[in-house]
């Protein structure tokens, strides 16, 4: 109550500041017609035209007040031009602008805050508040994230069809509240796994976030056919129901989240959740919480996530660490799969298990040594466990020399085996390779700049 109270006051203050202006009359002078009149009548047809277009369905209430604004404003500017021409009819049509705009402003901020506020919503206590964790999100991810992050990025431009290399970054978006970037990466893993509806529900999930907490159309989709395929899918029912409290509809809200947490293990993390979303479906519908929240099923343990809330980052580092782990299994028992190989070897990259990574590019490179992607994946993996500041391992330069030998214009040969030979002092191989690397790129690409510096950093000593 005490919210609009707080809302008409502030409105009444705006409206005193507003329409005394507007209601003041001007100088008695002779009245005669003026392009002024015509205008405000164009503007009457345009308000009357709106209420029929209102009435019919073709704009919303929101897109109705937004135009009735915009016509106000636009008949206040002819007020001064009014009053030259024809005092007293002026006063008259400023008056009724007046009248328009207190009835108006009062009325749009109505029609467009209850759609969209929630003064219901009880304020958070200063005291409550991790302010410890709101600084640590404003400060941003810690850097080793975001150096994790910059070597996926890296990897999924040289690998743009990796699924689970788009996954896993979908998900670190996620944890540090990237939302739309997180959405955009989990719907290119998605993308690459049409018949995966777990990908899609991953992707789903994310989306809503990302709109800031409304469920699409095209995740309500998602969620409908998980349902189908899964009746007692715990995330599916919690978004629908989500969905239907965003549609106005609390009381089939309410019944499908009584109906999951009666079906919800009590240990499991995401159960608070849900009970949150039956307390404000049933304050909203005036019911007594107390009898409409369901007892959950006994406790049990390994429980799926369910809007947002995951046992944390551990657990998901462990998951995306069996994931590999069985992709491993499967290579072990099929192992003449080169791109199997190559996978796992990227996998484990991406890990930071380099001895794995180089021990998986080994055995696609028993299997396809001709192949030059096969030998810069196992240079690759050999280079990952060199420190960043130090000289190039030998086993990784011979490699690049493998893969230049097959594939002479190789750009990442060229590159790496010049940068071995400046860190060396050969000024004169590394200017060969670089002349050689330099020589095939485009004018127009952004590395090319990046080479012409170390070429002219030689000649400088």
């Amino acid at each position: 109550m005490l919210f609009w109270i707080l809302a008409a006051a502030l409105t009444a203050v705006v409206l005193l500041i507003i329409v005394p202006p507007l209601l003041k009359a001007p100088r008695a002078e002779a009245a005669g017609p003026s392009r002024g009149a015509y205008d405000l009548e164009v503007y009457r047809d345009q308000l009357a035209e709106l209420e029929r277009d209102r009435a019919r369905g073709l704009i919303t209430d929101a897109q109705m007040e937004a135009a009735k604004a915009e016509i106000a404003r636009r008949m206040l500017a002819l007020a001064d031009e009014a009053k030259k021409a024809a005092p007293r009819a002026a006063a008259s049509r400023t008056r009724a602008v007046a009248v328009l705009l207190a009835v108006a402003l009062p009325l749009g901020a109505v029609v467009v805050y209850l759609p969209l506020g929630r003064p219901d919503l009880p304020a958070v206590p200063l005291a409550s508040r991790d302010i410890a964790a709101e600084e640590r999100q404003m400060a941003g991810p810690p850097p080793q994230v975001m150096e994790a992050m910059q070597k996926l990025k890296k990897h999924l431009e040289d690998n743009p069809n990796d699924a689970q290399a788009w996954t896993l970054m979908g998900q670190t978006y996620g944890k540090i509240g990237r939302f739309d970037q997180a959405a955009e990466a989990l719907k290119r893993a998605a993308d690459l796994q049409p018949g995966s509806l777990d990908a899609k529900a991953a992707y789903a999930e994310m989306a809503t976030a990302s709109n800031g907490g409304t469920v699409t159309e095209e995740s309500l989709r998602i969620f409908q056919a998980m349902l189908v395929k899964d009746p007692k899918d715990a995330r599916a029912r919690f978004f629908l129901a989500l969905a239907k409290m965003q549609a106005g509809d609390a009381k089939g809200a309410l019944d499908g989240w009584t109906a999951l947490v009666a079906d919800t293990p009590a240990d499991a993390p995401w159960l608070p959740v849900v009970q949150a979303r039956i307390k404000e479906a049933a304050t909203i519908l005036k019911l007594d919480v107390a009898s409409v929240m369901p007892k959950p099923a006994p406790p049990q343990q390994g429980h799926p996530d369910v809007g947002g809330q995951g046992s944390g980052t551990a657990d998901q580092d462990q998951q995306i660490r069996q994931m590999v782990a069985q992709l491993d299994a499967k290579m072990r028992a099929n192992p003449e799969d080169v791109d199997g190989w190559l996978k796992l070897a990227r996998s484990y990259s991406v890990l930071g298990d380099h001895d794995k990574a180089i021990d998986a590019a080994k055995q696609a490179l028993d299997r396809a040594p001709k192949r030059v992607d096969v030998r810069v994946s196992y240079a690759d993996a050999l280079l990952g466990r060199a420190p960043e500041d130090g000289p190039m391992p030998a086993d990784a330069v011979a490699a690049l020399r493998e893969v230049l030998a097959l594939d002479p214009a190789n750009r990442e040969a060229l590159w790496l085996l010049g940068l071995d030979a400046a860190q060396g002092g050969r000024r004169d191989e590394a200017a060969e390779l670089w002349n050689r690397l330099l020589a095939q790129m485009d004018p127009k690409d952004p590395d090319r700049e990046t080479v012409r510096q170390r070429l002219a950093s030689l000649k400088g000593g």
